[in-house]
């Protein structure tokens, strides 16, 4: 038997939903096929969860330094098994949203199975087969285990599983410095467990040096062991838990989490017979994110993204060109930010980046959150606004790392989008008092130079001398 729709989509993750979603409601047909949970890994092993997870941890540090407010710190009291609860709580209060009966509610035909393709338009899936007009791959990613000696011979976490520990990991032991393994990090330290972080290159290498600096060094204060360019030559298991061999020394925990990056669902797809091109890296894809079946089109990790927002404007791409037939590219800058305390987050080029594409061409402002007023009234002064621009005030990125940068960077992604100059921003009016206003301040400070500038004095001085 084989049934016939306008739209496939394979991946109930954040892109496949939001074709699917979508597309129902513009009236095509659409089946969705999905073999695990809906919702993806965003919703059942990543950004909930972790998020959830990293709530809980940071009341159990509010409790531990009230002292500077006049309250009494103290040591809290946790209960790991009801922090997961609390977890799982966050995920179940989402879970409708992204569930079999509302896209059943909204006329999508859902197939909780694996999906193949068998050639180049027709897909498999528990038996039956499937036609569609167009057809998009959303399948995602998952941890991708390193070649490392006596790995598959121990127990280990992975972002999949970690959430489904109950128990506090008496010493946690994580392989990775990214944005995953290092908000894991900071949650189970301020929960109480012992961590230690194990890097093979930089800690938030893709990020601003400056800007990670600040955050690895709040980790390092709260007690995390941080060991970069360390490489993990074997992992055995010991009588109390895990050995980890790496940088000449061994290392002993009780747990142990990989967090060393992902790779593309790719397998058992029917690639091949669909003709459609991949490798290590994901799906091949244009601008238009089709592959190259034309009927084809991929979207999120599986096709090299890195986050869920990118693969929900990604969507958005490909509606545009199966739905309207508008010959749309993907081309926004995709931002990012890591959820510890502080947070980090950019939009645009770093200033490392910047000065590879423009050189001496760039100007790089700053303004601390020591000078913020917002930030000296809630104790937390901690970090900075960092703005690059051109010398003609074109902006070219922005990070910050601080408490609330994820939401502090939002005006800045809009700016970029927008193609703004540096003066729109410095001459935003901004309520008081706000950390929004340190984003300003150093938006300002891009014209600090002309008040010093000769020509500039005389100007001023003519003008001045012209008046009544």
């Amino acid at each position: 038997m084989t049934r016939h729709f306008d739209i496939a989509v394979i991946g109930a993750g954040s892109g496949g939903l939001s074709v699917a979603a979508a597309a129902a409601q513009f009236g095509r047909s659409v089946v969705l096929f999905e073999k695990g949970e809906m919702g993806g890994d965003c919703l059942n092993y990543g950004c909930v969860p972790s998020k959830a997870l990293l709530a809980a941890a940071k009341q159990a540090q509010a409790m531990r330094s009230a002292a500077p407010f006049g309250i009494a710190a103290v040591e809290p009291v946790v209960d790991f098994a009801a922090v997961m609860a609390h977890v799982r709580r966050a995920i179940a209060a989402i879970a409708p949203h992204d569930s079999q009966q509302r896209f059943e509610a909204l006329g999508v035909t859902v197939i909780r199975a694996a999906a193949r393709f068998t050639d180049a338009c027709t897909i498999e899936a528990a038996g039956t087969r499937y036609t569609a007009r167009r057809i998009v791959i959303a399948t995602g990613s998952r941890p991708a285990l390193p070649p490392i000696d006596g790995l598959a011979e121990v127990p280990f976490l992975t972002n999949e599983t970690v959430f489904a520990n109950t128990v506090l990991p008496a010493h946690l032991l994580i392989i990775g410095g990214g944005p995953i393994g290092l908000e894991m990090a900071q949650a189970h330290r301020r929960l109480g467990a012992r961590v230690t972080v194990i890097e093979a290159g930089t800690p938030l290498a893709h990020d601003d040096p400056e800007l990670a600096g600040v955050l690895l060094g709040q980790l390092r204060a709260e007690g995390v062991e941080l060991l970069p360019a360390t490489a993990v030559t074997r992992v055995s298991r010991t009588a109390g838990g895990i050995a980890i061999d790496a940088g000449g020394r061994t290392v002993t925990g009780s747990h142990l989490l990989v967090a060393a990056g992902r790779e593309p669902n790719v397998e058992g797809l029917g690639l091949a017979e669909a003709g459609i091109a991949f490798t290590a890296k994901g799906i091949t894809v244009d601008g238009r994110l089709r592959t190259s079946n034309r009927k084809v089109h991929a979207v999120g990790d599986v096709a090299g993204g890195r986050f869920t927002h990118e693969a929900g404007y990604q969507a958005g791409i490909v509606l545009r060109n199966i739905l309207f037939a508008l010959p749309a590219s993907a081309s926004a800058m995709i931002p990012h930010v890591t959820y510890t305390d502080p947070e980090l987050a950019q939009a645009g080029l770093t200033e490392r980046e910047a000065r590879a594409a423009h050189g001496d061409g760039i100007k790089v402002l700053r303004w601390p959150f020591r000078d913020n007023d917002r930030a000296q009234a809630e104790g937390h002064p901690q970090g900075l606004v960092k703005i690059i621009t051109t010398r003609r005030g074109r902006i070219l990125g922005a990070g910050i790392v601080g408490p609330g940068a994820g939401e502090q960077i939002q005006p800045w992604i809009l700016a970029l989008e927008r193609g703004l100059k540096i003066s729109a921003m410095a001459g935003s009016v901004l309520p008081y008092p706000t950390r929004g206003e340190a984003g300003r301040r150093a938006a300002v400070s891009y014209f600090s130079s002309f008040a010093s500038n000769p020509l500039v004095r005389r100007v001023i001085g003519l003008v001045s001398s012209l008046r009544p």
